[in-house]
């Protein structure tokens, strides 16, 4: 099988909503400062350009969790690969997630971060897919609700391919 990427939402469409996302960021947060944590890899284009956008004081951390491998489907297994190199304690803190599905590792990470005491603890997603949810998560923050697709680019992959691409594609599994 052979992989085809289709364009789904174009770089200029990305580009427009993430714009009026960190307006409402700033918004919400004015007069704070916002710690952004950005789960890698796949969210570190997305929240680059989050960032640059919001004219509240930003800092910066980064986290890796893992449930697909090089797989299409969440495991349901979730696992810490780099944990934060900063305590949360009185932060307001703001997880800045590529995609939600499932809702696993998102339920699971927000329930770890919520224990480090932030002052508060909002998230944010490029892409949400409420369809196939099955566990409850608050999104604060949707860029975009999108159909139940296996969807690259903008910092999505596939087998660690496609994160480059600069809008959101669907990729297409094609015979050869």
């Amino acid at each position: 099988m052979k992989e085809k990427v289709k364009i789904f939402l174009t770089e200029q469409e990305v580009d427009e909503r993430i714009a009026e996302i960190a307006k409402q960021i700033s918004t919400d947060y004015a007069g704070k400062e916002v710690h952004l944590i950005c789960i890698l890899k796949g969210s570190v284009f997305f929240m680059c350009e989050l960032a640059k956008r919001i004219t509240v004081p930003v800092s910066m951390d980064f986290m890796s969790v893992s449930s697909y491998g090089n797989d299409t489907k969440s495991s349901g297994v979730v696992r810490i690969v780099k944990d934060l190199d900063e305590p949360l304690d009185g932060k307001d803190v703001l997880v800045v997630e590529d995609i939600i599905d499932s809702g696993r590792t998102l339920s699971y990470l927000m329930e770890i971060l919520g224990r480090r005491n932030p002052r508060s603890l909002r998230l944010c997603t490029l892409l949400d897919k409420p369809e196939r949810r099955v566990k409850q998560v608050e999104v604060d923050y949707t860029c975009f609700n999108i159909p139940d697709e296996f969807v690259v680019g903008y910092g999505l992959d596939y087998a660690q391919k496609y994160r480059n691409l600069p809008f959101i594609g669907i990729v297409e599994f094609v015979e050869e």
